[in-house]
């Protein structure tokens, strides 16, 4: 067996004790946690209390680091795992937050030969076994059940880059099946580009058009944080999200209008 799966299925180790009371307090108010209950609470903290206590969480760009910053990005990353296990985030240590946006540099030889440079500003990044890389401006914007959460984006990422390249396509559960989950996603994902091309001002973040890991990934932050809207444009993919996650946003958050959301939903 691999060793991401004996990992995966491993009889859990004894963690930290959970998130304290003064760290999780400010968090509970948050729009996408209002729905929890106590259950789902509880797990919640420990996830987070385990995150920390397993990941090193590191400032960059002159970002000044303290205990409620952390435990704000260790709550957020881990909402994906309320259904799951933290065997899933295994195989990486490193979370690096920078104040704001950041720089990353790229390059790409076209089908010619001739090398392209760039730069890309990025909110957050996520790398093959590597760090998880965070701007706290984005950290701070996420959560608000506005459609947007680039911790829950670049943490889809992580788990697409557990069987191979992220290409939308996680490791599935047993009882889940990859054809039916790739059926579902390509013919959103080319629905959505064919609406794009169109000239559709779309209520989901055209970003998702990008490829089809992007896609999973922005379809993913639009899951935890705004489920109606998933539900409404492509019924079948938040279905096969529920059943990847193990989680219903929809049947826990208060439909909308939500306080500070301004959602435009689509022409019919």
């Amino acid at each position: 067996m691999l060793p991401f799966f004996r990992r995966l299925f491993a009889r859990p180790a004894a963690g930290p004790p959970p998130l304290a009371d003064p760290l999780w307090a400010p968090l509970a108010e948050l729009p996408i946690l209002v729905g929890l209950d106590a259950a789902e609470t509880s797990k919640l903290r420990q996830l987070a209390a385990r995150f920390l206590a397993d990941k090193i969480i590191e400032p960059a760009g002159g970002m000044a680091l303290d205990d409620g910053i952390r435990a704000r990005i260790a709550v957020l990353c881990c909402l994906p795992l309320l259904g799951l296990d933290h065997g899933w985030y295994a195989g990486w240590r490193t979370v690096i937050v920078y104040p704001g946006a950041f720089v990353r540099p790229r390059s790409q030889f076209d089908a010619i030969g001739v090398m392209h440079e760039w730069e890309d500003i990025l909110g957050g990044e996520a790398w093959e076994q590597g760090p998880l890389v965070l701007s706290w401006a984005d950290v701070e914007a996420s959560g608000l059940c506005e459609g947007y959460n680039v911790a829950i984006h670049e943490m889809a990422h992580k788990l697409d880059l557990l069987n191979g390249p992220p290409d939308g396509f996680p490791p599935l559960h047993r009882d889940m099946k990859r054809r039916e989950w790739s059926a579902v996603f390509s013919q959103a994902y080319q629905d959505f580009n064919a609406r794009l091309d169109a000239g559709e001002d779309t209520a989901l973040d055209p970003y998702a058009a990008q490829e089809p890991g992007e896609f999973f990934a922005v379809l993913s932050e639009y899951f935890f944080e705004w489920p109606e809207l998933v539900m409404l444009e492509y019924p079948e993919v938040y279905q096969q999200l529920a059943r990847f996650y193990r989680q219903d946003p929809a049947a826990r958050l208060p439909p909308y209008p939500r306080p500070g959301a301004e959602p435009v939903l689509p022409a019919p």
